[in-house]
């Protein structure tokens, strides 16, 4: 897990960024531990048209507290294997 400690003007603003592999058209929806850097995200959605996306920052919203805004995909929008910032 990489943690970055951003200043905005003065204020801090602290980044966390994970290693998500996405399982799309799964059973149920489930976020999974691997270690402290990777989790598996099982979604019940197809990959079309972004809903498998949608679905994931819903899900890691909901595991880490966090409102969905401060969720974003940073690299493998495309991809089942992707990077996540967390602020």
């Amino acid at each position: 897990m990489e943690i970055k400690l951003i200043q905005t003007g003065s204020a801090f603003l602290f980044i966390m960024k994970i290693t998500v592999h996405v399982k799309p058209n799964a059973r149920k929806n489930e976020v999974v531990k691997i270690n402290d850097t990777e989790f598996q995200v099982k979604v019940a959605v197809p990959p079309i048209e972004g809903k498998a996306n949608e679905r994931v920052i819903e899900l890691l919203s909901e595991y880490f507290h966090k409102p969905k805004r401060e969720i974003t995909i940073v690299l493998g929008k495309g991809s089942k294997n992707k990077v996540v910032a967390i602020s």
